[in-house]
């Protein structure tokens, strides 16, 4: 069942989205070569609980961290660990979930780390772009289906593909409600949205095909030809005027 949120509710959202935001900001500046996933899996924890909020995903079905972390051919759901040490070169998604009082905020960057090769850097913005080619078009009553058809044509028209296997999502008091939301598909189809209405936008496109495998882990997700990936997220509310971004 889709949740149509409150005004009051909407402005708690923008308050756990504006957290979430930061947080990827302050994330952004720490991240730095030769620094091991877990220890940037301990800052975003440490900055999380300071304003008296809990990392969405830490113990979330199990999972053992505040944060994914996920390098080059990692899609999503890299868990952080100690092992793993950040090269320069890489694409390092960070994706991050914050409750705060009661009401999630979800969002995701891919960070370029160092002098990354210019295929690295074309993937990371179009993927970025892709997020936003499909919001621009958002509104009371669009189709649901314009979303994906959006970032697939984009991804597409640049030489990437898309991934098909894991979607966006609603998100309120749970971090994922209803609907599920694909990265691909024909525009004009599926439900129509609208206002009051949360979702987490996140578009991940792959280098080479869209194929991808599950790990043994139960949680990592790689590309299946093992070329690099990129992520880009952000929650939204669709209002009468569009589509506002509470993670930024």
């Amino acid at each position: 069942m889709i949740k149509i949120k409150t005004d009051a509710e909407i402005e708690c959202m923008r308050k756990s989205g504006r957290l979430t935001g930061d947080l990827l900001l302050y994330l952004e500046k720490e991240i730095k070569p030769g620094m091991s996933t877990k220890m940037l899996d301990r800052l975003a924890y440490e900055y999380i609980t300071s304003f008296g909020a809990t990392p969405s995903f830490l113990n979330y079905a199990g999972y053992p961290a505040s944060t994914c972390i996920s390098i080059d051919d990692t899609v999503v759901h890299g868990i952080p660990s100690d092992d793993i040490i950040i090269r320069e070169g890489q694409i390092v998604s960070v994706d991050v979930g914050v409750i705060l009082d009661g009401w999630q905020g979800d969002a995701a960057r891919s960070f370029l780390i160092g002098d990354c090769s210019e295929d690295k850097v074309k993937l990371v913005n179009v993927t970025r772009e892709c997020f936003f080619k499909a919001i621009e078009h958002l509104s009371d009553g669009t189709p649901l289906g314009d979303i994906g058809y959006y970032v697939q044509t984009h991804a597409e028209a640049n030489g990437f593909s898309v991934v098909r296997a894991l979607t966006g999502h609603g998100i309120g008091r749970e971090m994922h409600e209803d609907p599920s939301i694909p990265n691909y598909g024909r525009k004009g189809t599926g439900i129509r949205l609208k206002t009051g209405m949360c979702l987490a936008i996140e578009p991940m496109i792959n280098a080479g095909t869209y194929k991808v495998d599950f790990m043994r882990d139960g949680w990592t997700v790689k590309t299946q030809d093992r070329k690099p990936s990129a992520h880009y997220e952000n929650t939204v509310v669709i209002t009468n005027k569009g589509a506002e971004i509470l993670t930024l």
